[in-house]
């Protein structure tokens, strides 16, 4: 035993001065390249800093992971392209937050606190902890003299999730990045919670090699975890700029509560899905793990995998090309086979008019879309006659992300209300929220989003509006919509013929965007920032083109 002991301090010591002898670089590059090494244009240290080590400290040891069927499920590989690992390095998400210091400047430390909070989370507890300022901009994080800075650039990473407390977990305490970690704990002795025991061996091996002793919390895989921070809420102002209250910005779990996944159906279950078959977790070797859940954190985030996949190397992220575009296809896969179903109800053809109804029945634990407020999914209808050409047509697209007919694309004061019969190309059911500040207009500034003037995302099967708990309600016509329910919304579509002949082939797409028309081009005034300045050359250099989440087609005759 004794010798056992030894050489698993030896491999510790030999991995530790490995990864420490990293120049930079938290992936190991593209599946298949030499483990260690980072693609070119990394710039991420491996560093221990008190409480926290960055990512390479740990994927030092786990990698050259497979699964039954021969899979890299190595987590260095799948986590170091996904919106989690680069929560800090998302060129929309900074070019928000200078945005929002702007429009609100007396509020810059309040709104730069509150995005630290879960975007660069080791670097804002390190911070509180030392009594440092947790800015951002302008000497902030992003500085790289901060000796913060690395922490704050491996975004929500390895050491900061695999050391959350379960203590408060689930309650309101927990939300808006109010998770607990024990601080008092040195260095060499902080736990690192998993859900599988360890042997002595193994913690000897994980403790000498990034100063983490592992230990077992069934909490990080509930869903109790990722509501720490996708339960947000967020100041808002009145007309002084004064703050006046909280909005709830993003309730995800909340939604889920309210479904029937609630309690069932952790978030994991989809977003951190279970190999294939046992794994063996580290390169020390040891007993095969299962279910051993893969760090995909699989999201809807396409658009952003592709402004990654091409300007990485100028954002200087730590994943390679082909490593973010694995990511996208995993959230295109996503979004195409776990997130909404198509059908087309009752098509009926009269002399003058063509009426169907179209059926949506979402997939997801939570409203469709969740999160950030910039996502919308919405209705392609087009009825063509029997020549091919277009007789109607609601819910087209332009190659600038513009919705046909969408109200808020054409004007930033008004919005698309949600319909229950639609019987004119100039109206398109749009699944999304749209936020109003404390005289009740319409607005994209976050802080002055005082509630919903529209909410009618899908809302998750079980979800009863009427009881709905106040953050998570349903608003505008919606409310009052008998066919918009949980688990399922129908539009009801009165097309005139215009004396078009058949046979008439209808056709019904779900579209998405992360990031809609408005939502990006709020920033066109504000070309003087260099975030929002290099975040639109990205957004113009890579088109805003909606995913086809489902689609569906009928023929229709006499």
């Amino acid at each position: 035993m004794k010798h056992q002991h030894f050489f698993a301090l030896a491999i510790a010591v030999f991995l530790l001065l490995a990864a420490l002898a990293l120049p930079m670089g938290r992936s190991s590059g593209t599946e298949g390249d030499p483990p260690g090494q980072p693609p070119e244009g990394a710039d991420l240290p491996a560093a221990a800093i008190d409480l926290f080590t960055t990512s390479p400290v740990c994927t030092s040891c786990h990698q050259q992971m497979t699964d039954a069927d021969g899979t890299d499920v190595s987590i260095d590989a799948w986590w170091g392209s996904t919106m989690m690992a680069n929560a800090a390095t998302d060129p929309y998400w900074q070019s928000s937050v200078r945005f929002e210091t702007e429009i609100n400047p007396h509020l810059k430390p309040v709104i730069e606190d509150k995005c630290a909070t879960c975007h660069t989370p080791m670097a804002h507890f390190a911070a509180l902890q030392g009594g440092e300022d947790t800015g951002l901009l302008d000497g902030g994080f992003f500085d790289p003299a901060r000796d913060v800075h690395a922490l704050a650039m491996d975004g929500v990473s390895c050491a900061l999730c695999h050391q959350i407390e379960p203590d408060n977990l689930g309650s309101p305490d927990s939300f808006s990045g109010l998770y607990l970690i024990d601080a008092d704990l040195p260095q060499n002795e902080r736990r690192a919670y998993s859900r599988f025991e360890v042997d002595e061996a193994g913690r000897q091996v994980m403790q000498a090699a990034s100063g983490y002793v592992p230990e077992v919390g069934h909490h990080i895989s509930s869903a109790e975890m990722c509501a720490t921070c996708h339960t947000l809420y967020t100041p808002y102002v009145d007309d002084a700029g004064e703050v006046a209250g909280t909005f709830p910005e993003q309730t995800p779990y909340l939604e889920w509560q309210q479904s029937s996944y609630g309690g069932a159906v952790p978030c994991q279950t989809c977003h951190m899905p279970a190999a294939q078959g046992p794994v063996v977790t580290s390169v020390t070797g040891g007993e095969p793990r299962s279910p051993f859940l893969t760090h995909e954190f699989v999201g809807g985030n396409a658009y952003m995998m592709r402004i990654f996949r091409a300007h990485g190397e100028e954002l200087n992220v730590a994943a390679s090309a082909e490593q973010f575009a694995a990511t996208e296809q995993r959230a295109l896969d996503q979004l195409q086979r776990e997130a909404a179903a198509l059908s087309i109800e009752q098509a009926g053809l009269s002399d003058t008019h063509l009426t169907a109804i179209v059926a949506v029945a979402p997939k997801t634990g939570h409203k469709f879309p969740t999160g950030f407020p910039s996502r919308r999914a919405w209705l392609h209808v087009t009825l063509t006659d029997a020549a091919g050409e277009v007789v109607f047509e609601s819910g087209a697209w332009t190659d600038e992300g513009k919705v046909v007919g969408d109200d808020h694309d054409a004007d930033p004061a008004r919005y698309e209300p949600h319909h229950a019969l639609i019987r004119s190309a100039d109206e398109v059911q749009i699944y999304e929220a749209v936020l109003g500040d404390v005289n009740g207009e319409v607005t994209n500034v976050l802080l002055r989003a005082a509630g919903y003037l529209k909410d009618n995302r899908l809302l998750p099967a079980g979800f009863d509006k009427a009881s709905a708990h106040a953050d998570t309600a349903t608003s505008g016509a919606a409310t009052d919509d008998g066919d918009f329910l949980g688990g399922s919304d129908r539009v009801i579509y009165a097309m005139p013929l215009n004396d078009a002949e058949g046979p008439f082939a209808l056709e019904v797409e779900l579209l998405y965007q992360t990031i809609s028309y408005n939502w990006a081009h709020k920033l066109d005034a504000h070309t003087d920032m260099p975030e929002a300045a290099r975040f639109l050359s990205y957004y113009e250099a890579q088109p805003n083109l909606p995913v086809v989440v489902a689609s569906t087609r009928v023929e229709v005759s006499h």
